[in-house]
C-alpha cells in the first residue's frame, strides 16, 4: 500500500495543493512551507487515532483562520452569505493487498498511475495493464457547525460522498488496515514507551492483538494506598485540620476526610502516567524512558519502529526530522531501516545526511505562494552538471541551495566565502543599513566557474527559488545568458575580485592586515617586509589563498568605510530586494539601487 497522491484544501497555511508522492520521498523546502502540514493533513485522513482528539480541528487549522460564511461583497443587499469554508483532504492509496480489495470492495476504483486519471467504468477496458493499478480514495471535511458551536470532522470514502444521500464513514477500524504511522518530531519519542492511545507501545499491543486487563486491579491497589499517612511526616495533621475546618460550613456528608492518592484512579489518567524505567548505566538504577539522551529515545524509536513493521507489512511511515539529536551514521541508519521495513516511507528533513539517500526523482521539492499555493518541483539537472557531479557535492554545492527559500550563486569559492562576511561585518558595524545573508535567508552557492553560473541558476530558478548571482565582469553574451535566470546579477567591473579589494579599500586597512597576517614561508622570502609593500604582497597573498579565506579574513577586520563602496551598495541592494522596507505615506517614487 502506498500513498499515490493528496489534495488539500484550506488547511493551515495550504489554500490549495495537489502532491503526487513517490514511492519512497523527503519532502523539503524552506521554513514554514507547509512540509509538516502535509502529513498532518494525511494524518487527518488516515490516522486510526487523529479523530479521537475533540474537536478534531480548531480555528487555526482554518487557512486564514477563517471558517464563518464569507459575505461577497458585490453581492445585493439581504443576500445570503457564500458557504463557509471547510478543510478537505483526499488521499488516493495505490498498491493495495487482496485483503484490502476484499475489505473496501465497491469502494475500490481503477486508476492510471501515468496519467493520474480515474476510470469511471466498473470493468474498464485494459484495467490489466501495468500502469492501471486498484486504488482507494478517501476524504476527510472538517467544517465548523453553528449549531453545536463547535468544530467537526470525518472521513468518508470520496466515491460516497457522490454516489450516496448519506456517505460512508471511512472508521477507524478501517483506518488500521491502512497502516498509515506519523511519527512527529516533538512527540514521537516522548510517547514511545507509554501506554496513551496512539503511543508506539500502544500500536505494538494492538498489532498483536494484546489487550491487558490490568487497569482494574491496577487500580484497586493504588485505590488502598495512602499517601503519606505516616503522623510522623505532618502532612495527614494537615489535611486533618482542614476536614475539621470544613465540618463548621458544610454537613458531614459534602466532605469527609481528604486524603492523597497517587493517581486520579481512571484509566486514561494511568494511561499517560504509566511508563517504562530503563537502566541509566551499568548499575541498577534506572529512570523513565524519556529521561534518557535524546540519542538513546532516538534509537528506542527505530527499534520499536522495527518491530511494527515486522508485525504490519504494509505499513507507510511519515517521519518528521529524523536527524533530530541524532548523529550522522544514524540518520542514514534510519532511512535505510524504514525503507526497507515500510511499503512507504515518507520523511521531511534539513539534513544533507539524509537528503542524500534519495534519488533526484524521490526528492520532492515544496514551495509555497504568497496565496497559500502549495507546489511541488522536480530537480531537473543542466546537462552541464553531471548527475555523478551532483551526488558527489550534494553535501557542500546543492544540499543548502535545495533547502533554502533565496540562492546567491558566486562565481567561485573565493566569492562565496568574502561576500558573506563581508555582509555580516557591515551588519555587526551597521545594522540599521545592512543585513547579514543569513538574517535575509540567503543561501550562497558556489558555481566553481562563471560558466557554471547561468545553468545554476536555471536549475534553482526552475524549483521556485528566487535567484541572485555574483561574479567578475562577463563578456556581454555571458552576462545576458546568467541576466536571463536570475533575479537580479551583481557583477563588479574589475577581472578578479582581488582587484575590486585592493583598488577600493584603504592603505590603513591594508597595513593593518599585513601586520597581523601570520605570512606563509614562500611570501616571507620574496617578500622580508610585507608592509612596506602592502599592495603588491597582499595581492600575491590573496592569490594563493584563493578560496580559503584570505579576503574573507581581510574584510571581517575593515570597518565600514574599509569596505569597497562595491560592496556596500550590493549588500543594500540585495537587503532591499530580500526586505524591502514599508513604503512611506503617500510616496510614489520607486525605491533607488545603488548599483543601477
Amino acid at each position: 500500500m502506498k500513498i499515490f497522491s493528496v489534495a488539500i484544501e484550506n488547511f493551515r497555511g495550504i489554500r490549495s495543493a495537489k502532491l503526487t508522492l513517490p514511492d519512497h520521498a523527503v519532502l523539503i523546502g524552506d521554513n514554514n512551507t507547509g512540509k509538516s502540514s502535509v502529513f498532518e493533513a494525511i494524518d487527518l485522513a488516515l490516522g486510526p487515532d487523529r479523530l479521537s482528539r475533540r474537536p478534531p480541528v480548531d480555528e487555526h487549522d482554518f487557512y486564514q483562520g477563517k471558517y464563518l460564511p464569507v459575505e461577497d461583497p458585490e453581492a445585493p443587499e439581504g443576500a445570503e452569505p457564500g458557504p463557509a469554508p471547510k478543510i478537505t483532504v483526499e488521499v488516493t492509496i495505490t498498491n493495495l493487498s487482496p485483503e484490502q480489495e476484499a475489505r473496501f470492495g465497491d469502494n475500490v476504483e481503477w486508476l492510471n498511475t501515468i496519467t493520474g486519471v480515474l476510470y469511471q467504468e466498473a470493468k474498464p477496458v485494459g484495467v490489466d495493464a501495468a500502469e492501471i493499478k486498484a486504488a482507494l480514495r478517501v476524504t476527510f471535511i472538517g467544517e465548523y457547525d453553528p449549531d453545536e458551536d463547535d468544530f467537526i470532522g470525518n472521513t468518508y470514502f470520496t466515491r460516497s460522498l457522490s454516489e450516496e444521500d448519506t456517505p460512508s464513514s471511512f472508521s477507524k477500524k478501517d483506518k488500521q488496515h491502512c497502516g498509515f504511522l506519523f511519527l512527529r518530531s516533538l512527540r514521537t519519542g516522548s510517547r514511545a514507551l507509554s501506554l496513551e492511545h496512539g503511543s508506539l507501545l500502544d500500536i505494538i499491543l494492538r498489532l498483536k492483538e494484546i489487550r491487558p486487563q490490568m487497569w482494574e486491579g491496577t487500580i484497586e491497589t493504588l485505590a488502598g494506598f495512602d499517601v503519606a499517612s505516616d503522623p510522623e511526616l505532618g502532612i495527614s495533621g494537615v489535611l486533618e485540620s482542614i476536614d475539621k475546618s470544613l465540618k463548621k460550613y458544610v454537613p458531614r456528608e459534602w466532605g469527609v476526610k481528604p486524603h492523597l492518592k497517587v493517581s486520579n484512579l481512571t484509566r486514561e489518567h494511568l494511561r499517560k502516567v504509566v511508563t517504562a524505567f530503563i537502566a541509566t548505566g551499568t548499575g541498577e538504577h534506572a529512570a523513565p524512558f524519556y529521561r534518557q539522551g535524546t540519542g538513546t529515545i532516538n534509537m528506542l524509536v527505530l527499534a520499536m519502529l522495527s518491530q511494527i513493521a515486522e508485525d504490519k507489512q504494509n505499513v507507510i511511515f511519515a517521519m518528521e526530522e529524523a536527524e533530530t539529536a541524532i548523529p550522522p551514521y544514524a540518520q542514514k541508519r534510519i532511512v535505510h531501516e524504514l525503507r526497507k521495513l515500510s511499503a512507504q516511507s515518507l520523511f521531511t528533513s534539513h539534513s544533507p545526511y539524509v537528503l542524500e539517500e534519495f534519488s533526484l526523482d524521490e526528492t520532492v521539492i515544496l514551495s509555497r505562494s504568497d496565496d497559500g499555493q502549495l507546489g511541488q518541483s522536480k530537480i531537473e539537472l543542466p546537462e552541464s552538471v553531471k548527475h555523478k557531479r551532483y551526488r558527489h557535492e550534494f553535501r557542500t554545492r546543492f544540499c543548502e541551495g535545495l533547502l533554502s527559500r533565496r540562492v546567491l550563486i558566486a562565481e567561485g569559492a573565493t566569492e562565496a566565502t568574502a561576500f558573506p562576511v563581508a555582509a555580516r561585518r557591515l551588519s555587526e558595524l551597521n545594522p540599521a543599513t545592512y543585513a547579514s545573508l543569513e538574517a535575509l535567508g540567503v543561501c550562497i552557492i558556489d558555481a566553481g566557474t562563471e560558466t557554471q553560473i547561468a545553468d545554476l541558476g536555471a536549475l534553482y530558478k526552475s524549483l521556485g527559488k528566487r535567484t541572485f548571482a555574483l561574479c567578475d565582469k562577463q563578456t556581454d553574451p555571458a552576462k545576458a545568458a546568467i541576466e536571463a535566470q536570475v533575479e537580479r546579477l551583481f557583477m563588479h567591473g574589475e577581472k578578479g575580485i582581488e582587484d575590486l579589494i585592493l583598488k577600493n579599500t584603504t592603505q590603513a586597512a591594508l597595513d593593518r592586515f599585513a601586520d597581523q597576517l601570520d605570512w606563509p614561508p614562500h611570501l616571507v622570502a620574496k617578500y622580508p617586509n610585507p608592509k612596506a609593500q602592502a599592495v603588491v604582497a597582499l595581492k600575491e597573498y590573496f592569490g594563493w589563498s584563493k578560496g580559503n579565506w584570505g579576503i574573507a579574513e581581510f574584510l571581517a577586520q575593515c570597518s565600514e568605510a574599509e569596505i569597497p563602496k562595491w560592496l556596500r551598495d550590493a549588500c543594500i541592494t540585495l537587503k532591499a530586494l530580500c526586505d524591502p522596507p514599508p513604503p512611506p505615506p503617500d510616496d510614489d517614487e520607486p525605491d533607488v539601487d545603488p548599483l543601477s
